[in-house]
């Protein structure tokens, strides 16, 4: 997920997209990229809209493209907000095994095996990636472990808070039911419909080892915890750097 506007890196993303900005030397996409083909992800699509253009010409001709196979989801004349994001990605998928939707702003240590395992396990048409730390976002949970609402808007005795960690798998059968995409819509409203008849889980992960390079500040954090040998450590086994 690679469309948004990237307004709180601003004025970094006055002339690229925030996919396009650097850690470490590398762009927040070409490591995202890089640490799901290592986790065994051979294919990735990617959603365009800020700066569309310099985006695919970027993927077009840098190392980026090498990694895995590769496809462009294009929002260049609408940005589709994250439901009418995935669902206008659909037709680039296989439809045949589950799909990770990942931010490309979020750094994890992440156990992508272990959340697909899960995922099939549990059944779940979509499992959502949480952890145990404080957020100002976060979905509620019913006892069950089902999405039952979001937090601050749809509280009840017996749910539970959890913040959303920007990753998520789902069964390929989720796109024929989510809305069309010819008009922009957040995913959580669809979930939320989706919940009432069908299982929307969570994978609980180490919040501690967890990334959110959405502003200048994170950025630089991310900056100084992320040096080339980290980042290297990073992408291919997958090691979290000490804090």
């Amino acid at each position: 997920m690679a469309a948004g506007l990237g307004t709180r890196l601003r004025p970094l993303t006055n002339d690229r997209p925030k996919a396009m900005v650097e850690i470490g030397g590398m762009s927040l996409f070409h490591i995202t990229q890089s640490r799901l083909a290592n986790a065994g992800i051979s294919h990735c699509v990617v959603n365009i809209h800020h700066f569309a253009k310099e985006f695919r010409t970027y993927i077009q001709n840098s190392e980026a493209s090498q990694v895995c196979r590769l496809s462009i989801s294009d929002e260049s004349g609408l940005l589709l907000d994250t439901g009418g994001a995935i669902k206008h990605a659909a037709k680039h998928f296989s439809l045949k095994e589950p799909v990770v939707i990942h931010n490309v702003d979020i750094l994890s240590d992440i156990d992508f095996h272990a959340l697909e395992q899960h995922h099939i396990a549990s059944g779940n048409l979509i499992t959502l990636c949480t952890s145990r730390r404080h957020s100002n976002r976060m979905l509620l949970f019913d006892q069950t472990g089902n999405l039952a609402g979001i937090y601050g808007r749809d509280d009840a005795p017996g749910l539970t808070p959890l913040p959303f960690s920007g990753i998520s798998i789902v069964s390929p059968q989720l796109f024929d039911l989510m809305p069309p995409d010819d008009k922009p819509y957040p995913v959580f409203r669809a979930y939320l419909e989706l919940a009432k008849s069908h299982r929307i889980g969570y994978f609980m992960h180490n919040g501690d080892n967890w990334f959110d390079v959405g502003t200048l500040d994170d950025l630089e954090r991310a900056r100084r915890l992320f040096t080339p040998d980290a980042l290297h450590r990073y992408i291919t086994k997958g090691v979290f750097p000490e804090k």
